[in-house]
């Protein structure tokens, strides 16, 4: 990595919406690292694509749902700048890596809540709470959210509330980190065809035709419709953005 190049940390980079939100940043001329779970195979492809785009990539293997490894991560990361930039800061957040599970109220498990708890906003509060020391003066933080904070639709109440949770703690962490410079934004799209969608997608096309026909645009969302969004962010003509929900949902149930 240079440093004349700005750089993105990306959580679940590697697959969807995180994937091309890497690629629509390295697209603007930043530099990036991702993070996976499991498929170190898929991450390293995106690593490629950024690297065939002209700009320098790295991927880590993160467990957003262990905080009690999220020190060791930054030690990680932070030893890899250093060594690259000579800086072990970055300049963007983006808080992406998530999980889906989908039951009613009376048929939630402790077990799945706490797990969408420990990915969605437990591990979103800690994991910014690690960076913040690392991420340089008047950079950004992206955190994701969903059109379902706003809007209902039944068997993703635990899901949902938690991403109300994100939105409330990112007008926090705005009011907290704006005298350092950096903004805090919430992304929320709508639905999106991505693998977390697929089974929606393949197995109940009525459900499909319903949203789009409650949609103000028509259609269902893309990953290129978010990836952009992000990107723009983390521009300089979007530096007096902060504290914002930006619903991207291309006008859902409006």
């Amino acid at each position: 990595m240079t440093t004349k190049n700005k750089i993105a940390l990306i959580t679940g980079g590697s697959r969807g919406l995180g994937k091309n939100m890497a690629l629509h940043l390295a697209k603007n001329g930043n530099d990036i690292i991702i993070t996976y779970n499991s498929n170190k195979a898929a991450a390293d492809e995106v690593v490629a694509q950024i690297q065939a785009l002209g700009q320098k990539a790295a991927a880590f293997l993160l467990n957003v749902s262990d905080s009690k490894t999220y020190s060791s991560f930054f030690t990680t990361v932070g030893g890899y700048l250093s060594a690259e930039t000579g800086s072990n800061k970055f300049d963007f957040l983006i808080n992406n890596a998530g999980i889906e599970a989908n039951a009613a109220i009376a048929d939630t498990t402790e077990e799945a809540f706490d797990e969408l708890y420990q990915v969605h906003f437990k591990g979103v509060y800690f994991l910014t709470q690690q960076a913040l020391p690392f991420i340089k003066d008047n950079g950004r933080i992206i955190n994701l959210s969903t059109g379902l904070a706003r809007f209902v639709t039944p068997g993703y109440a635990a899901y949902a509330s938690m991403k109300g949770a994100i939105e409330v703690f990112t007008k926090y962490l705005a009011k907290e980190v704006g005298p350092r410079g950096i903004t805090a934004n919430v992304v929320a799209p709508g639905i999106i065809q991505t693998d977390f969608t697929k089974a929606v997608f393949e197995h109940a096309p009525h459900v499909v035709k319903h949203i789009e026909s409650q949609t103000a645009l028509g259609r269902t969302g893309l990953p290129d419709d978010i990836g952009g969004i992000v990107a723009f962010l983390c521009t300089e003509e979007a530096r007096w953005i902060t504290a914002q929900r930006i619903e991207a949902s291309g006008g859902m149930y409006l």
